[in-house]
């Protein structure tokens, strides 16, 4: 616990099976500052001229609080603890001169850190790495997967504010080598294309972004107003969806969370199931009959109202002799897919909660298959949603 408290390495296999056994966190510990204190003046995001990336909108589209609490912050964050701390490596076209910056989401500011590294490509990279203080305050041994989702989330709201905003087309690096940053996004200027490669704390070392290009969303992309309206929808969530809007939601999914993941979906009567896309990604095939969602209430730390909603998204892999940097990409893409599963749920008009805490979630041995192959690593709870039962909060 003292590692988590003060931001020292960890030994992220040690702690991700303490996080997935029965162990209740311990009580509530001081989570420090609501964001990090950065050196220097705060400076205001300029205006951008015509053919430069709006850092200002990106940013306002993505990370920036939406009150004085930082609470409604576009991206989900377990707990509303918000953990991610996000640096910018500004290169040529943009709004802000060249250099390293520091991000104040609440106070939507900049600092100056200082130069950009000699390579750096036009546009920005957004280095996200964690204050894990924020989220071990609340959650304790349970915490690091939940930094891990947390900075996938935000991963994809950089990407989905970039292709809301028009920029060229933006790379996400989610390849899990990296302890810090744990994941960078570079997003050049209009007309631009991605950068050749993501600096690692401007100090020169190159990292892939995950390769094929991220799709849009189905109807393809979000708009400024989508982004900003979007929030995690409060329980309960009853209410199936239509098997195409799911099999949409499941299909977001998959192709963004790609590598070492694997996804379904649990529904309940008439036919209780878990649903997974056929070969072909045109239907929905049964992976599982039976009725699972009261299981996963119990395993998502015993939040009873999901055994009634109405469908429970899984992201499931990670097996128990993952190494570390395994667990970080599959955390990573697990946050990231299920970022754009969830705006793509609202486009449906559902509503939607992630889900990212899971105790003894071995899906694989609960289906008779070997056990600590193959562990829930991430969630998305869905259910309809009427006029009444909008989140207005």
């Amino acid at each position: 616990m003292e590692d988590l408290r003060e931001d020292r390495p960890v030994d992220l296999v040690a702690a991700l099976a303490r996080a997935r056994s029965p162990e209740p966190p311990g009580p509530d510990t001081p989570a420090g500052g609501a964001v990090r204190v950065w050196s220097g003046p705060p400076r205001p995001l300029p205006s951008a001229g015509p053919a430069d990336l709006d850092l200002g909108a990106l940013l306002r589209l993505s990370l920036a609080g939406g009150d004085d609490s930082g609470r409604l912050r576009p991206v989900s964050s377990a707990g509303a603890l918000h953990p991610v701390d996000t640096e910018l490596v500004v290169g040529a076209g943009c709004s802000l001169p060249p250099g390293r910056y520091g991000y104040d989401p609440l106070r939507h500011r900049v600092h100056r850190l200082g130069r950009q590294p000699g390579d750096t490509p036009p546009g920005v990279t957004a280095e996200l790495s964690v204050t894990a203080r924020r989220t071990v305050s609340h959650y304790g041994h349970r915490a690091w997967p939940l930094l891990l989702l947390d900075t996938g989330h935000a991963a994809a709201a950089l990407f989905l504010a970039a292709r809301a905003t028009g920029t060229g087309e933006p790379e996400v690096r989610l390849d899990g080598l990296a302890e810090s940053p744990l994941a960078a996004v570079h997003i050049p200027p209009p007309g631009g294309r991605g950068g050749s490669a993501h600096q690692d704390g401007g100090r020169g070392q190159a990292h892939p972004g995950v390769g094929a290009r991220v799709p849009d969303l189905p109807g393809g992309p979000p708009t400024p107003a989508e982004l900003l309206a979007r929030r995690s929808t409060p329980p309960p969530l009853p209410g199936a969806s239509s098997q195409d809007t799911l099999r949409e939601v499941l299909t977001t999914a998959e192709r963004a969370g790609t590598g070492d993941l694997r996804w379904c979906a649990a529904v309940g009567p008439p036919r209780p199931a878990l649903l997974a896309l056929s070969a072909d990604g045109t239907t929905l095939r049964r992976y599982a009959a039976g009725e699972a969602r009261p299981t996963l209430a119990a395993w998502a730390a015993g939040q009873a109202w999901i055994a009634d909603a109405g469908a429970v998204l899984l992201a499931h892999g990670c097996p128990a002799d993952a190494d570390a940097t395994h667990i970080r990409r599959a955390h990573l893409r697990a946050g990231f897919a299920v970022h754009l599963a969830h705006v793509t749920a609202l486009r449906h008009g559902l509503g939607a909660r992630p889900v990212g805490s899971w105790q003894q979630a071995d899906l694989g041995a609960a289906l008779g298959a070997a056990p600590d192959r193959d562990w829930v690593v991430h969630g998305l709870a869905l259910g309809t949603r009427h006029a009444d039962e909008e989140n207005t909060t």
